[in-house]
């Protein structure tokens, strides 16, 4: 297919533009289906290589950090200029991640490939949330919820073809999933067709300045909120995308295949969550959203060290569904709070989610060979209480400046 007839870019300017939107969700649906395999190895890289939780965690941090400190420049220089055939050029780094990643055998050579997948992660992720916007048509929340779901749709799958195909199989069988990222950079060269066809289109003239919301203090004390919500959503997260399947071993007693299974569950919830946080925040106010997700994810929380096999699974899919919510609405906020910034905005944002949740994965990792998995879960149980800072936002539909 062409890139006019499978991604057309003369459709009406208000136009949301489906077949894109739904292109880069596909395209984020593999991306971070690949990326989740990382994750979906660790009970194998463990037994095989006789990995601590403080290894694991190290995985963790190299993955997410080598993410997370590329983003913002990728999406600060991308800004200035875009890169329409970035997206396919990530992917082609995830690709290599992948292969390296069924072939390692050493530590130093897991943590490469883990670096590789990271950024790969680091270039599509600042890029594709940008190309979500501009094919909004002005509903930017639900742009980036169905941009959102496709991520957190391919990080439920990963588990689930863990179980599948990579613990029956071994680490080689990852290999196979180097046909996912070739899909991938077909449908992100379509993509790239279309975004380089888009900005062919715009006016040649600077765009008018774009007032901020906000007085310049308020607007430095919304995004400092929205920094400590992402700080702690992401840090409590990374107990559950870490090192759930531990804890279910551990204190239920389960084998890792229906570990994976029940990790599927909780990550197939959140996935469900993301498609409600960003249109809700077009209809009825970020802020709320926002609240809704952060402070409704407390007693959940609190409860899920203390329950019996039965209640976890489902406060576990009831934290997902909740606290997957907020991540869209807290990222269009801060696109609004600093307009013509998106990619600097989304690459900071994305970047830090991953940083923080490297990092925290890393400290939990050391803490549970010290403290044991289980006293992990209790501790982090209190994490979602920091969301009480969502109580400063401002409404933006209300404010002045």
């Amino acid at each position: 297919m062409t890139s006019s007839t499978a991604l057309p870019a003369n459709a009406a300017p208000d136009d949301t533009r489906y077949r894109v939107l739904t292109a880069i969700s596909l395209a984020h649906f593999l991306n971070d289906m690949m990326q989740s395999l990382i994750l979906a190895l660790y009970p194998i890289l463990k037994g095989n290589y006789h990995l601590s939780f403080g290894e694991i965690g190290l995985l963790t941090l190299t993955y997410q950090c080598t993410a997370s400190l590329l983003q913002p420049l990728v999406g600060l220089f991308t800004d200035r200029k875009p890169m329409p055939r970035a997206l396919a050029l990530a992917m082609a780094a995830t690709l290599i991640g992948l292969l390296l990643l069924a072939q390692a055998t050493t530590l130093p050579g897991l943590l490469l490939a883990a670096a590789l997948v990271g950024t790969g992660s680091a270039i599509f992720h600042p890029e594709s949330s940008r190309v979500a916007r501009l094919a909004s048509g002005g509903r930017h929340g639900f742009a980036q919820s169905l941009f959102q779901l496709g991520g957190n749709g391919g990080t439920a799958a990963g588990p689930l073809l863990a179980a599948l195909i990579i613990l029956p199989g071994g680490q080689h069988s990852v290999a196979w999933f180097a046909l996912a990222a070739l899909l991938a950079i077909i449908v992100l060269w379509q993509v790239g067709n279309w975004y380089r066809t888009h900005l062919a289109a715009q006016p040649t003239r600077a765009p008018a300045p774009v007032q901020a919301p906000l007085a310049a203090g308020r607007t430095r004390l919304a995004l400092a909120v929205l920094v400590g919500l992402v700080i702690g959503k992401y840090t409590y997260m990374a107990s559950l995308h870490s090192y759930y399947t531990f804890y279910l071993m551990q204190h239920f007693a389960l084998d890792a295949e229906a570990a994976q299974l029940y990790l599927f569950a909780f990550l197939f919830a959140a996935a469900a969550g993301t498609l409600l946080g960003g249109p809700l925040g077009d209809r009825i106010g970020r802020r709320s959203v926002i609240w809704f997700s952060i402070l409704g994810t407390i007693p959940f929380a609190l409860w899920l060290p203390h329950a019996n096999l039965h209640g976890t699974l489902l406060l576990s899919m009831a934290i997902g569904f909740i606290l997957s919510s907020a991540f869209s609405a807290i990222l269009v906020f801060a696109q609004e709070l600093v307009p013509g910034k998106v990619g600097t905005i989304s690459g900071l944002f994305f970047g830090l989610a991953f940083g923080i949740a490297g990092l925290a994965a890393a400290v939990l990792g050391w803490l549970a060979d010290h403290w044991g998995i289980v006293g992990i879960y209790q501790l982090s149980a209190w994490l979602p209480l920091s969301g009480l800072i969502a109580l400063a936002l401002p409404d933006l539909r209300r404010s002045g400046r």
